[in-house]
C-alpha cells in the first residue's frame, strides 16, 4: 500500500479485519503525515504521539486477541473544544492556558471505547466563535485547497477549520467538530469533506467547552458519507451527565447508505434563493435537485417565512448564552491569571488579557441583551423568532417533506485575512446564513461535497432532516456523493 493515510476508514477497518493492516502502521502514517504537513497548515495545536502509538499498540493487542471495536485502531483527531483527560483543552484560548483536564468528554470516552486512537487535538476559533478559524490564540488554519493559479491562502471555514483541513489533506481518518451556528457544515462544505451536525440531544455536551448551550451540538467531519455515519454511530449516547441528551437507540447509520431515494419528498425553500446570491451557487443548488430528481426523489416547493430572521435571532441568543457561559473564566482556579491590585482588577486584567478580539465583542453583545431594560426587547423577542422558524421547519415535514435541499455556504473558500469581512463582522456573520436555521430548531444537518466553482475550489450542498431522522440524510446525501463523485486538494504542502 503506498500511502496509509489515503485510506477511509471504511477501507482501513476492511484491512485491518483482514490482517493486512495493523493500527500502530496506519497510526504511525498519520504522525509522520502530520509531522510533514502541520506547519503549513497548523491544523493540529498539539501532537500526542506516545499516547497514539500506545493506544495503537493496546488495539493491535484487542485484536489479536479477537476484541474488535466500531473503530478498533482508527486514528482520529478531536476538536480542541473536547475534554480529554490530561491533554491539552484549551478551545483554542488564552485563557485557558495549561488547562489539562481530569475528565473525558462523553463523546471521546464513547470513541476511544470503541477502540478509536487520538493523533491530537485539532485548531478551531475560539471558543467556537468564528466562520473562518481566523480567531484561534494558536493563529490561523490553511484551507489544504488552493484556487486555480494561486498560490494564496485560504481559510478552511469555522469554527471546526482544524478538524476539515486535517480531514481533507489526509492528516486524520476523521475528526470530532462542535456545530453550534454552521460549524460543522460551512468548514466541510470548504474543504471537500462531509460533515454532520445530529439532531440537537443526539450527542452528549458534557466535557465539551461550552459556547451557547441550546445551540451547541458534537458531530464528525469525514471524508465521504459512509465514514460520517461510522463516527456517528460511536459518537451518539444518551448520557445521565447532560440533561439535555436524549434516550433514544442509535441506529446503525451505515446500514442506510445504498438505500432508495425514491418517493422521497424533497423540499426547495424559496426563501433560500437570497438577492445577489452567485451563479455558481444556484447552479450548484439546481444540479443537485436534479440528482435526486433523477434518482426517484420528488421535488416540492416549500416555504420557511421567518428564515429571513433567523441570523439576527442567532446573534443574539448565541452571544447571550455565551455570555454566561463564559463568567466562569476569572483566572481563579485554572487557566491564565493576570495579577491585580484585588481581586476584581485580576479578573478584569485576566480576561482583558485571555480573551480574543471576537471573544469580547460576543460577550459584550450578550450582556447587553440580557440587562435590564433590553431582555424584552432582543432577548425574548430572538426566542419568540427562534420558535416560529421551528414552526416552520415543522410544518413542512408535517406536509409530508422527509428532507430538504440548500447550499451549505454562500460561497467557496474566501482568503485569510480578507479586509471587507474583517472590517465589517456582519459580513462575516453571513457565512451562517444558510446553516443556523438548522441550530435553531435543533435539526440535523449534514454539508455533502457536490462540486466546485470556477476557481477549482469546492462546493457543498446542505440536506436538513426531521428530528432524529439521520438516517434519511445519509442515505440522500450518499446519492449525491455517487453522483457528484469525490474531491481531494493538490498537494502543495
Amino acid at each position: 500500500m503506498s500511502d496509509l493515510t489515503r485510506l477511509t476508514i471504511a477501507e482501513a477497518r476492511d484491512e485491518m479485519n483482514k490482517g493486512a493492516l495493523s493500527s500502530a502502521d496506519l497510526t504511525d502514517a498519520y504522525l509522520a503525515a502530520i509531522e510533514a504537513a502541520n506547519k503549513a497548515l497548523n491544523a493540529y495545536v498539539t501532537v500526542t504521539g506516545d499516547k497514539a502509538r500506545d493506544m495503537a499498540k493496546a488495539s493491535d493487542a484487542r485484536r489479536a486477541a479477537g476484541t474488535v471495536g466500531a473503530l478498533e485502531g482508527i486514528p482520529l483527531g478531536i476538536k480542541d473544544l473536547f475534554g480529554t483527560e490530561g491533554e491539552h483543552t484549551q478551545a483554542c484560548s488564552h485563557v485557558l492556558d495549561g488547562f489539562k483536564p481530569r475528565y473525558e468528554s462523553t463523546v471521546t470516552a464513547n470513541l476511544w471505547a470503541d477502540g478509536a486512537v487520538m493523533l491530537g487535538k485539532l485548531n478551531m476559533d475560539e471558543f467556537a466563535m468564528g466562520s473562518s478559524n481566523e480567531t484561534s490564540y494558536y493563529g490561523p488554519v490553511i484551507n489544504p485547497w488552493r484556487a486555480e493559479g494561486s498560490n494564496s491562502d485560504l481559510v478552511p471555514g469555522g469554527s471546526s477549520g482544524g478538524s476539515a483541513a486535517a480531514v481533507s489533506a489526509m492528516l486524520c481518518a476523521g475528526a470530532t467538530a462542535t456545530d453550534t451556528g454552521g460549524s460543522i457544515r460551512q468548514p466541510a462544505a470548504f474543504t471537500g469533506t462531509v460533515g454532520i451536525k445530529p439532531t440537537y440531544g443526539r450527542c452528549s455536551r458534557w466535557g465539551v467547552v461550552a459556547f451557547a448551550s441550546s445551540l451547541d451540538q458534537a458531530g464528525p467531519i469525514a471524508r465521504d458519507v459512509r465514514d460520517a455515519a461510522i463516527l456517528l454511530k460511536s459518537m451518539a449516547s444518551v448520557d445521565d451527565k447532560d440533561t439535555t441528551s436524549v434516550d433514544l437507540p442509535v441506529p446503525d447509520y451505515e446500514a442506510a447508505l445504498g438505500g432508495s431515494v425514491r418517493g422521497l419528498k424533497i423540499g426547495i425553500p424559496r426563501e433560500y434563493r437570497m438577492d445577489g446570491m452567485p451563479a455558481e451557487i444556484d447552479a450548484l443548488w439546481q444540479q443537485g435537485i436534479a440528482w435526486l430528481k433523477d434518482a426517484g426523489a420528488e421535488i416540492v416547493d416549500i416555504e420557511l417565512p421567518h428564515t429571513k430572521y433567523a441570523l439576527p435571532a442567532y446573534y443574539i441568543v448565541a452571544p447571550a448564552e455565551a455570555s454566561s457561559n463564559l463568567a466562569r473564566y476569572d483566572g481563579v482556579r485554572y487557566g491564565l491569571r493576570v495579577p491585580g491590585k484585588d481581586i476584581a482588577d485580576m479578573y478584569e486584567k485576566t480576561r482583558a488579557e485571555g480573551f480574543g478580539q471576537e471573544v469580547k465583542r460576543r460577550i459584550m453583545i450578550g450582556t447587553y441583551v440580557l440587562s435590564a431594560g433590553y431582555y424584552d426587547a432582543y432577548y425574548l423577542r430572538a426566542q419568540k423568532v427562534r420558535t416560529l422558524i421551528k414552526r416552520d421547519f415543522e410544518l413542512a415535514f408535517n406536509a409530508g417533506v422527509d428532507a430538504i435541499l440548500t447550499p451549505a455556504t454562500p460561497s467557496s473558500a474566501f482568503a485569510i485575512g480578507d479586509e471587507e469581512l474583517a472590517a465589517d463582522p456582519v459580513k462575516m456573520y453571513l457565512n451562517d446564513v444558510f446553516t443556523v436555521t438548522v441550530n435553531m430548531a435543533g435539526l440535523p444537518g449534514i454539508a455533502v461535497p457536490a462540486g466546485l466553482d470556477p476557481k477549482g475550489l469546492p462546493l457543498g450542498l446542505q440536506l436538513i432532516g426531521r428530528p432524529f431522522e439521520e438516517e434519511t440524510l445519509f442515505k440522500t446525501a450518499h446519492v449525491i456523493e455517487q453522483a457528484a463523485g469525490r474531491f481531494e486538494p493538490k498537494r502543495w504542502w
